[in-house]
Order: structure tokens, then sequence, then C-alpha cells
């Protein structure tokens, strides 16, 4: 008998993958149908982005799609989530750059080898569990700051500039591209913005479409049909040739592995984080849940192969994940497919890459980043109280200015601080209440009566938050529909035992509203105190129509009779 995907799952089936888990279920003909349908879906979307995030990363494009076939292919079938789609991202654009700028590509290898390593040991010590302690306003500033070190990046392809050098290092590299301006192009320029514009109108008003194909291949037709001089794959990489042989394995010393240390964890770090979240929105669309450790273990696995066969960093790619979900995926058989329609693609139509321009690869990653930088979450960070708003802009300061690892360090032993500070807060204001003194003992935080005291009535739910909501348990209200089975008519929220929230508390219960919303569920949130609802009013959260602010357990189950009666 099959466990329910909603129930918690045996320890010794965690690490099993997911491929198993659907070919035990049954896997038929209908299935694989439309598995294939949307990996040939999925395939059309990574093939420019492949070989855009390879060129952008200082390497070959050749290196892109072979990492979107190895990679992508193991993460689909060793992995713990059943729409996880592989490959290059655009979080490792930075680090990949600086790791070849510094070590050469064989450095590279090495450090993609030992982050796999890392992935590997990670999942297998349970380490999955933990990386969602990771505060929002930490993840989305590094994720801003990666998607401006990528558009600014982009700016010497976009506008055919040629500088004598181009530097690691952000502010050397506006510099340089400032000094580059007087050799702006033109014709150049018109290809980038043409393609950009194409690709934004595609998106608009034919939203299912492969817009990042279609501005490549139009781009590499005008180019071609009009002989514009513009720079494209075939005149940059002459000659280049894929090629799947297995690479000399560069020779490895105590001292390149102390120096790659760091850039490995970041690759380890990110590719983990990256995946996890992916498989996260994934099972948001689908109501399904993912094993976070066997999903790491994939990830190591599949770092450790692209390394050994000359490729690059892979980790889970949201975009890609949710676009192999809206394809209509049954499992993982579509993201092994997505990797051997790329393969497809690199042993019969390699010779068309010659004719991309680079400039529409640029605009396909202005794009890209724009996406990354996630401006409305970023925005709506910046309504959080002021510690969390330090958190986010001083992690986005220190990936442009100064260096991921270091941004990343920083960030989390600020967002630790910061919980301490707040935690000390919290512990004084309830050591000097006056507990003798309170005049409705029942509606006391110490003294929250139990829901079974109560009778609810037929499509009524509760659930209680208790003590501090911070980063470290926000992740937990996520599961509170899924205990409950069957959306309810009305969830009743107890929160008056929560003296403090931060912005990524206020941001899953945000969430968890807007799946209300989706299921028609009303929600009734109980005797907010002083901070959590400024904190809500102020990022917006209790301004949803759904919403009711109510007193005590007992006005929220008069009102919830009431809307019950209603419907």
């Amino acid at each position: 008998m099959s466990q329910p995907e909603g129930a918690p799952a045996p320890q010794s089936s965690l690490m099993v993958p997911k491929l198993v888990t659907v070919l035990r279920e049954g896997y038929g003909f209908a299935a694989f149908r439309a598995d294939f349908i949307a990996g040939l879906t999925v395939a059309i979307v990574a093939l420019p982005l492949a070989m855009a995030l390879a060129i952008a990363s200082g390497t070959t494009p050749d290196k892109g799609l072979i990492t979107a076939v190895v990679a992508g292919f193991l993460i689909s079938a060793l992995g713990g989530s059943r729409y996880q789609i592989g490959g290059p991202t655009g979080a490792f654009v930075v680090v990949v750059f600086n790791v070849i700028a510094v070590h050469g590509y064989d450095g590279l290898v090495i450090a993609t080898a030992m982050a796999g390593v890392m992935l590997i040991g990670a999942g297998l010590l349970r380490v999955g569990t933990f990386i969602k302690y990771i505060p929002q306003p930490v993840v989305t500033g590094f994720t801003a700051g990666i998607a401006v070190i990528i558009a600014v990046s982009q700016v010497k392809d976009f506008l055919g500039l040629t500088p004598e050098h181009e530097p690691a290092e952000f502010f050397e590299k506006v510099m340089a591209l400032g000094a580059a301006l007087p050799g702006f192009a033109p014709q150049t320029f018109l290809v980038a913005a043409g393609a950009l514009l194409l690709i934004l109108l595609l998106r608009r008003y034919r939203p299912g479409w492969p817009g990042f194909l279609i501005a490549v291949v139009v781009a590499g037709a005008v180019v071609a049909l009009f002989g514009i001089d513009t720079d494209t794959i075939g005149t940059r990489f002459a000659g280049l040739e894929p090629s799947f042989a297995l690479p000399d394995f560069p020779h490895v010393t105590m001292e390149r592995v102390v120096a790659l240390f760091p850039s490995a964890f970041t690759i380890a770090f990110l590719a983990g984080v990256e995946s996890l979240l992916s498989a996260m929105v994934a099972d948001s669309m689908t109501g399904r849940r993912h094993r976070s450790n066997c999903e790491l273990v994939a990830q190591g696995v599949a770092n450790c192969a692209s390394a050994a066969i000359g490729g690059m960093p892979a980790t889970g790619a949201i975009a890609r994940t949710a676009t192999n979900i809206r394809a209509g995926a049954r499992g993982p058989v579509a993201g092994m497919l997505h990797a051997v329609f790329i393969l497809g693609f690199m042993l019969l139509a390699w010779p068309v890459t010659a004719y991309i321009p680079l400039a529409a690869l640029a605009a396909v990653l202005l794009v890209v980043a724009w996406n990354m930088s996630e401006i409305d979450k970023f925005r709506h960070l910046m309504k959080a109280p002021i510690g969390d708003r330090a958190v986010l802009l001083i992690t986005f300061g220190l990936t442009v200015a100064v260096d991921l690892t270091v941004a990343i360090e920083v960030g989390v032993v600020l967002a630790a601080v910061l919980f301490m500070h707040r935690m000390s807060e919290a512990v004084e204001v309830q050591a000097h209440m006056k507990i003798l003194d309170e005049d409705v003992a029942d509606d006391a935080p110490h003294m929250l009566r139990p829901i079974e005291e109560y009778e609810l009535p037929d499509g009524v739910v509760s659930s209680v938050i208790r003590g501090p909501f911070f980063f470290g348990v926000a992740m937990r209200l996520g599961e509170t529909l899924d205990r409950i089975g069957a959306p309810p008519r009305v969830l009743i929220l107890r929160m008056r035992a929560v003296p403090m929230i931060d912005a990524s508390g206020a941001s899953a219960i945000d969430a968890l509203i807007a799946r209300c919303r989706r299921h028609g569920t009303r929600v009734l949130i109980t005797g907010l105190q002083t901070q959590p609802r400024l904190v809500l009013r102020k990022m917006g959260v209790t301004a949803d129509p759904l919403v009711r602010l109510v007193p005590g357990i007992d006005e929220a189950l008069v009102l919830a009779r009431e809307i019950v009666a209603g419907d």
C-alpha cells in the first residue's frame, strides 16, 4: 500500500528518488506522452539559456549544453522532486566567472567536484532539512545582487563594446565598460534591442510560446540575411565542437583545494538553496512534497558528473521547473527527456548555433536578470522592520561590491544576531508581565485555552501559533492546510501567543492567505499583539479582503458561523 504524498514518510523512504516512487505507482503510456511533451517544451526553453549562461560565465556555449544534458538527466533521475529541472542557472554566473578568471577552467572543474562532494555529504547528513532556516532577506539580497552583476556583464554584448580588458570586479568592470562607450556599435544594439522587444511582446501577448528561442532564431536569421556586422557564436568561438569525451582531470594539490574551498562552498550553498527553493515552488504549484536530502544527494552526484565530463555547476532551475509543471509533466521522466532532447540538438543541429548573435543572447540574459531580481519581493521586504531591511541591503551590497561568499556569511550572521536581539526583547516583555493584574486570564498568552473546549461548526478549522514567529519556524505554517486535508470554508489563525514576527513569518502568513484565496477559504486572525499587528499591516498582509482581524476566539467563532451560514 503506497504512502500518501502529504503524510510523513518513514525515514527509510526519505532517500528514495521520486523516479522510483513514480514507477512503483504505475507508469503508463498516457503519463509518458505527457512527460514527452513537457520535456520537449522545457528543452526548447533551456537551449538558449544554457548557451547564454555559459558565455556569461566566461566559458564556451557547449559547456552549458553539456551541463544541461548530464546534470539535468541525473538531477531528474536521482532527485527527490517529481518535477525538478536541473542545469546551469544565473545564480552561478558570478562565482563561475570569478573562478575561471582567477584559477582557470581547471580550477572550476575542481571546485565543481568539491561542491558535489559537499552536497552529497550534506544530503547524507540530513542537512537539507535545515536549509529552510536561511532567512528570506538573505536569499533575496544575494539573488538581487547576482541579477545586477549579470545585467552589467551583458552591457558589452548588448551595445557591441570592445573594452581593452574586462575585470571580474564589479566597479572595475563598470569603469572599463564606460571607457569603451565610444566604440558603441549601433547595428549590434539594434539586434539586441529587437530581440529584447520581441521577448517582451511574446511574454505579454503569447505567454505560452518559447519567447527566448523565437527571439534568438529570428535575430540569427536577420543577421544572416542582411549581413549585419555583429559578433555571433561562430565568429567568437570559431571551430568549436561539443564533445562528451572524458577530459583529463586537472592536477589536484592541497594548495589548490585550500584556495578553491571558498568558491566550492559557495557553489554548494547556491546549488543547495536554489534546488530546494525550486522544489518548494514545485510543491506549492502541485500539492506534492519533495524529499530535501535526497534532492541534495542528486545535486551532488550531478555536479560531480558535470565536472567529470567537462561541464559547469548545476542546480534546480525555478523557471524551467515551473515551465515543466505548466506543460503537464507527470514525473521525473519529463526532466530526463528534456536532457535527451538537448543532446539530440547537439548531435544533429550544432552547426546552426554558429549563426546565433551574441547580442540576442545578451537580451535573453537581461530578461533572466530581471526575473532573478524579484523586484516585487525586494520592495515587499523594504516594508519590513528595520533590522530585516538592513540584512537585505547589506547582503545585496556585499554581493555586488565584494563577494558572494562574504555576502552570504555576513547576511546569515546578521540575521542570527537580529534574531537573538528580538528574542531577548520578547523574553524581557514576558518576564515583566503583571500576571496577577490580568483581568481576562482566559485570553492571556500563558492561559490560551485549547480549541477542544470550543464547538467548531462544519467547514471551520483552527490553528494556533505559539511563540515568536521568525524565519526559523515560518516554513512550518505552509503545512497547516496540508494537515487539514479538504480546504475549509473558514480558517481561524490564533496568534495571541505570538509576541513578535519578522519578514519571513509575515511572508509565510501572506503565502498561506494566498493559498486560502485559491480555495475560497476565509481567514480570521485572532488576538494579534502590537508588534505582529504593525508588521502585518505595514507589509500589506492584513489588507486582503478575505482576512479579518478579531479580538478573540469567541468573536471569531460567531463570525465563522455567520460566514458558513451565508455560504
